[in-house]
């Protein structure tokens, strides 16, 4: 790929919507090899892969475990060889040890001439499954410098917050990639939250989810990019699928509200640090309280595990 030639207002994005391989670490880089093949062909200067990608996301804690690597580990050497041969730039999801033994669920973005551009560990942790694999990170995530964009980088449950998204753009995104692993009975996410989260912050967010089985959990696919007015540009169906997009910084949805000029931090300041009160708006006429939607998720009274 020659950067002399680029358009730096235009990103073309490939999103890699594809089944997870349980504890395969060999044959899903074999896989990630021929996307990105495909991917380049095709035009894209960065495939973004699914949540947990490296391994598959449903392993159990021992498992992850067993695969987790550190950032600079052997499938990062392979991935930066990989994209120093076809000139992309990958993001891709994968469990991460850090030097005190703690085991993130983290997603590493490698540049296109086989360098770190950064490294994002899960913040927001969702059921059984999530918690008992993984430590939480304190959310303090980079926001990377690519071919004149800057891109914030997010997994999953993280974009679910609003706090997340606006602390990107607070930082400078104008792109959000949001590897994930949604299942079926959520797709209020892509369809709902992914341009929700685009429009209020005036940036866009590509959403890179799996398809098909893992165990008992199956994927909803519908992996999707979205404009910073909202509209969603591109959208994949159910199942395998390589979504090209292009993102560009000349949209006019970047001028399309008023959100992060108007704010008034001032007035919601200490937001973070208010009475969580949730708890009583499920409170029932008689005074008891109802189990909330997640304790009833963390109680495993739902078949499967929404991360």
């Amino acid at each position: 790929m020659n950067f002399a030639d680029m358009d730096f207002q235009n990103l073309r994005l490939a999103l890699w919507q594809c089944t997870q391989q349980s504890a395969d670490v060999k044959g899903n880089l074999a896989r990630l090899r021929e996307a990105a093949l495909e991917a380049a062909a095709a035009g894209a200067q960065v495939l973004v892969c699914p949540e947990m990608f490296l391994t598959g996301y449903n392993i159990g804690a021992a498992e992850a475990e067993r695969l987790a690597e550190p950032a600079d580990g052997p499938s990062a050497r392979v991935i930066a060889l990989l994209a120093l041969e076809t000139g992309l730039a990958i993001v891709w999801g994968f469990p991460e040890r850090d030097s005190s033994g703690a085991v993130y669920n983290a997603v590493q973005a490698t540049g296109p001439k086989g360098e770190s551009l950064g490294l994002y560990r899960k913040t927001h942790l969702y059921g059984a499954l999530d918690r008992a694999m993984f430590s939480a990170s304190n959310g303090d995530g980079p926001v990377i410098s690519l071919l004149g964009w800057k891109i914030g980088l997010l997994i999953c449950y993280d974009l679910e917050f609003p706090e997340a998204v606006r602390q990107c753009a607070l930082r400078g995104a104008n792109l959000v990639l949001v590897p994930t692993a949604n299942m079926k009975g959520f797709e209020v996410v892509q369809r709902v939250l992914v341009p929700a989260r685009a429009c209020e912050n005036q940036l866009y967010v590509a959403y890179a989810n799996c398809c098909g089985h893992e165990a008992e959990i199956e994927y909803s696919g519908l992996s999707c990019v979205a404009a910073p007015d909202g509209t969603v540009t591109a959208q994949a169906g159910g199942g395998a699928e390589l979504l090209l997009a292009t993102v560009s910084r000349r949209h006019e949805g970047f001028d399309f509200n008023r959100y992060l000029a108007d704010r008034r931090p001032d007035v919601y300041r200490g937001l973070a640090e208010w009475p969580d009160q949730s708890r009583d708006l499920a409170v029932d006429a008689c005074g008891t309280a109802e189990p909330t939607h997640s304790e009833l998720a963390f109680a495993g009274s739902r078949p499967h595990v929404h991360q």
